[in-house]
């Protein structure tokens, strides 16, 4: 089977809202705030479960998130020791005979900045977020990705470098979305740390 490896992305230190909002959306087990995580995303989405065999079998790593779909698949496995983490990369890239360097590189399909949200926007937007509340008048920014997983780096560059919250977050599927608000400075911050993230990563 030929296997795309879609996303590698390594957090050496999930930030805070990062790691509360991956607990909240999970059915695995809870990342805490300074673990090291790693997310693998492949195509197609089935081998996702031999992924998770072997990363579980080698090291001790713990899982918090796998999706399966028919098209793409996504694993994350966190642990206290970011050597454990890197360990279970290494893993799994051997079985599927695959390098880091394979992976896609990211890229930005849209971004956007909406400034002094308005209430019933901000009403729409939180009926379907599972972080924090929007609140109307705060600056929200939109961030797409392509492949899906990269956007988890984004969102934890741009919490490390602004005082924003955390709105909602999809990492799986075509593509990745973020949502984040905050004051107008501090949202420019984020979106500036965000696209820097993803930029660097895809010339790396």
């Amino acid at each position: 089977m030929s296997v795309t490896l879609r996303g590698y992305v390594f957090l050496d230190s999930l930030q805070p809202q990062l790691a509360a909002f991956t607990g909240t959306t999970c059915r695995g087990f809870l990342p805490l705030a300074g673990q090291a995580s790693l997310w693998i995303e492949t195509a197609p989405g089935m081998i996702i479960n031999r992924v998770t065999d072997v990363a579980l079998k080698a090291t001790k790593a713990v899982p918090a998130v796998q999706v399966v779909e028919r098209a793409f698949g996504l694993l994350e496995i966190h642990h206290d020791d970011k050597g454990e983490v890197m360990s279970a990369g290494d893993t799994v890239l051997e079985y599927l005979d695959i390098k880091a360097d394979d992976r896609l590189r990211p890229r930005v399909v849209s971004d956007q900045v909406i400034r002094s949200v308005e209430a019933y926007q901000a009403q729409l937007i939180n009926r379907n977020r599972q972080g924090m509340m929007l609140i109307p008048g705060e600056s929200l920014f939109i961030l797409e990705t392509e492949p899906a997983a990269w956007v988890v780096a984004a969102a934890n560059e741009a919490e490390k470098a602004a005082n924003v919250n955390l709105i909602n977050l999809r990492p799986f599927g075509a593509f990745g979305r973020l949502w984040m608000s905050g004051s107008e400075a501090e949202i420019d911050c984020a979106r500036e740390a965000a696209i820097a993230a993803i930029e660097s990563l895809a010339n790396s």
